[in-house]
């Protein structure tokens, strides 16, 4: 489905290579995560998939062509949700989905039936009459949602798409996310939070420094780690060690006098154990 092939980014001004030969494959129907700290070079790679930018090196593939500002047919099969709000405050969700029509030159009718599905999907037909600045911060991630779907994409491409939501609605925005993949649709996610990823996705590239660090899937990546945790509190810092059974934890806890806690291991530990201190949750 989607092919990243060898591509590179530099800033020279800047002499900054935000993305460094990133090569990934995406399979159809994929819920794949991009996982990595700040200035990892997440946000260059995701507008390099949707044309924004132009690699310096390297190209994409979109079903074996080559994905270019040109490829009007190929930029349709993929929709973007930004982490910025990026809705007009003064509309109505109606007249938003009317919008995204109109930009797409698609039909009154066939808009009139996928806004009805889409609204009804993300449980905002009750709130259709107001305006988008009555609306909770994750009623307005629902409308995004609604307004990359109007267009029937093959590929949702969502760049932080929990970020400032309550936990309610991230977990309301996840089983959405979920359903959709379900019946089909490939999602590129990035995000901070981890266990997001850890829930959702089932490949994740772990990105530091505009390289791919490690790809699998997150199971395998805790599995590769240790799927039991230790932390212990020394007093001035919390130190985890992760062994393959329960049997070696306990007896590796036996032998400490700090206070500590045994617990599951996650894709945060992970990521923490190969990009250290870099990684900011937010």
């Amino acid at each position: 489905m989607i092919d990243i092939i060898h591509v590179s980014k530099t800033y020279p001004k800047q002499q900054v290579k935000a993305v460094d030969d990133v090569s990934l494959h995406i399979d159809s129907g994929e819920f794949f995560g991009l996982l990595g700290p700040n200035g990892a070079g997440k946000t260059t790679l995701i507008r390099i998939l949707v044309t924004l930018l132009l690699p310096t090196s390297g190209e994409v593939q979109i079903n074996n062509q080559v994905l270019t500002r040109k490829r009007a047919d190929l930029k349709k099969k993929l929709s973007i949700i930004t982490q910025e709000n990026s809705l007009r405050y003064d509309m109505t969700l109606d007249q938003v989905m009317e919008w995204q029509a109109r930009l797409y030159h698609i039909p009154l009718a066939v808009m009139r039936e996928r806004r009805e599905e889409l609204l009804d999907f993300c449980g905002l037909t009750e709130h259709r009459k107001k305006t988008v600045r009555k609306l909770s911060g994750g009623m307005k991630r629902k409308l995004m949602l609604c307004r990359a779907l109007l267009t029937d994409p093959e590929i949702l491409i969502l760049d932080e798409p929990t970020i400032g939501l309550d936990p309610a609605s991230r977990r309301q925005m996840w089983d959405l996310l979920r359903r959709l993949n379900e019946k089909g649709l490939t999602v590129l996610m990035t995000t901070h939070y981890i266990e997001e990823a850890q829930s959702l996705c089932q490949r994740v590239a772990l990105i530091n420094k505009g390289k791919v660090v490690r790809l699998d899937t997150p199971a395998e990546l805790i599995s590769q780690l240790g799927p039991v945790a230790v932390d212990e509190f020394d007093g001035s810092q919390t130190r985890s060690s992760f062994f393959p059974t329960k049997e070696e934890a306990l007896a590796y806890a036996e032998s400490i006098t700090n206070k500590f806690n045994m617990r599951s291991t996650t894709l945060e530990d992970v990521f923490l154990d190969i990009v250290g201190s870099g990684l900011e949750v937010v």
